[in-house]
């Protein structure tokens, strides 16, 4: 059994086949694939350093206050188990806020209810978990790294036609000059 031979580093040695766009395709290649793998790796570790940052911000500034609800809100459908309501509620500083806020469903006039406020006073949504926070910081440093090596990869692919374009265009040039001394076309 006859095995593969393999050279290792074959597009960068001496050959009086390789022409230039050889070399600029073999280099090429390889910036590709080490800016994907470098900036890629960058690019998603700082995304989910940043979002964890921001996550973890909205938890420090962001606290629950008990409300009270001041209208019936609907009975839960299958659309919708929550539904929006006008709740009252103080401050930290003792002063009394009213806002429209999304409850359950199904719930009374006085009824308790949990809001978030920010360092104002005003409703905010409620911050995401720790855990909720690392999954979500996860995906969007994987989406971003996704995204700066799909980037790469199709620049990358873009110029590697351009020489293909090129080196066929110098066959044809180099077929025109050697095919008529080969005799007679047929056709």
């Amino acid at each position: 059994m006859a095995g593969r031979t393999r050279t290792w580093w074959w597009r960068w040695r001496g050959n009086p086949l390789r022409r230039r766009e050889d070399v600029l395709e073999a280099w090429l290649v390889l910036a590709v694939w080490v800016i994907m793998a470098v900036g890629g790796t960058v690019a998603g570790v700082a995304t989910a350093q940043g979002a964890d940052g921001v996550f973890a911000r909205q938890r420090a500034g962001r606290t629950p206050v008990r409300a009270v609800l001041l209208v019936d809100t609907p009975r839960a459908t299958a659309h919708s188990f929550r539904s929006p309501a006008a709740v009252r509620w103080t401050a930290p500083d003792g002063s009394v806020h009213t806002g429209k806020t999304l409850v359950e469903s199904g719930r009374r006039v006085g009824s308790a209810v949990e809001v978030w406020t920010d360092v104002r006073g005003d409703l905010v949504t409620a911050p995401p978990s720790r855990t909720e926070a690392s999954v979500e910081s996860g995906l969007l440093g994987a989406a971003s790294a996704f995204g700066v090596s799909g980037v790469v990869f199709g620049v990358g692919s873009v110029l590697r036609r351009g020489l293909d374009r090129r080196r066929l265009a110098q066959w044809d040039v180099e077929w025109g000059m050697v095919g008529p001394r080969w005799g007679h076309r047929t056709g």
